[in-house]
């Protein structure tokens, strides 16, 4: 065993528990979403409240994933690896396997690009056929401070009307297959729907943003990874029926291709359309990426019966990128203001 291995197996060895909280002391949590967008929420979640849930879109078929899911017919297992990278702690043990997770593997064989998580996952669920105890499974190696669950346990195909897809036909609407494809479309998302229709939820899925106390979506790619739960029939109504209070929760700028050029409030007006019955009770949004509060105010309000929050939750070197910390503050100040004076249950 080399010093290196030595070190690392040190390390690993000095594991601390997750913060144990009391019970009834903080918000039970459900966040949804995928990709970067969902490990920014998370990472700043975990900070705040013992009880959390991520529901992961599984509609990715590029890069690991899609390999995985061509090849073998599972679920994509790349934004639920991230999901639970995210929920690792800051201690050694969490940040250790946090980069083992996500750890690629650079070759000039089949294996280069394969994420070390994607695989671990896929693992688990063909030896024990359940992706939620795999899942749960995985949470615990990495001691997560929550739990990961798929929003759907059948791969999902992300299809969007497209104005513009072909350069040369700028005022043709096309349908465009593929997430991957669909985040990167130079052309304007009209609508997207996913293939199969009306796929069943996860029943713990559902169970969670049911029995939740707050319900995050967002931010994260608007088309992709926010719309899509909103297109499962089960979670929609869920979302609709529950007694948790809502936030959305805003990017902090329009991303190439899926909403360049759009505004907060333009960002309100798709989702609006895509789930017209869902009602929100407070939309939060980084005070320098709203160039007109008024109008957002009155966007919320008149679409979703919701309050607008503003807060510096942008990481101070100027990057487009949620700082944990800030954004948990900001999490945790709507929670207190519009939701029950603890304790929670």
């Amino acid at each position: 065993m080399t010093g290196r291995t030595l070190r690392l197996t040190s390390r690993i060895g000095r594991r601390s528990s997750p913060p144990r909280l009391r019970k009834g002391t903080t918000p039970k949590v459900v966040a949804l979403g995928g990709g970067m967008g969902l490990s920014a929420s998370l990472a700043a979640l975990r900070r705040i409240t013992g009880d959390l849930t991520a529901v992961v879109t599984v509609a990715d078929d590029g890069g690991s994933s899609g390999r995985l899911r061509d090849e073998l017919g599972v679920l994509p297992p790349g934004d639920l690896r991230k999901a639970l990278a995210a929920l690792c702690g800051d201690d050694d043990w969490g940040q250790t396997w946090s980069r083992v997770i996500q750890h690629r593997f650079q070759s000039p064989g089949e294996m280069n690009g394969h994420a070390v998580g994607n695989l671990l996952i896929v693992a688990l669920w063909e030896q024990l056929g359940d992706h939620v105890q795999a899942l749960d499974l995985v949470g615990k190696l990495l001691g997560a401070h929550g739990r990961v669950l798929p929003m759907s346990a059948v791969p999902l195909e992300l299809q969007a009307l497209v104005k513009g897809h072909d350069p040369d036909r700028p005022n043709d609407i096309d349908t465009v297959r593929g997430q991957a494809t669909v985040a990167l479309t130079p052309g304007e998302v009209q609508s997207v729907h996913l293939v199969p229709h009306d796929p069943p939820a996860v029943p713990e899925a559902v169970a969670a943003v049911l029995d939740a106390d707050w319900v995050v979506l967002g931010p994260g790619s608007w088309f992709s990874s926010v719309i899509p739960h909103l297109l499962v029939p089960e979670l929609l109504d869920a979302l609709v029926e529950t007694k948790a209070r809502r936030v959305l929760s805003l990017n902090l700028a329009p991303q190439p291709g899926e909403t360049e050029g759009f505004s907060p409030q333009r960002h309100l007006e798709v989702l609006g359309r895509h789930a017209p019955k869902l009602a929100l009770d407070v939309v939060l949004a980084d005070e320098a990426a709203v160039p007109d509060r008024e109008e957002l105010t009155d966007a919320a309000k008149e679409r979703f019966g919701a309050a607008v929050e503003l807060a510096p939750v942008a990481r101070p070197d100027g990057t487009p990128r949620h700082d944990p910390e800030l954004l948990a503050a900001a999490y945790d100040r709507i929670f207190r203001m519009h939701g029950r004076i603890g304790p929670w249950r």
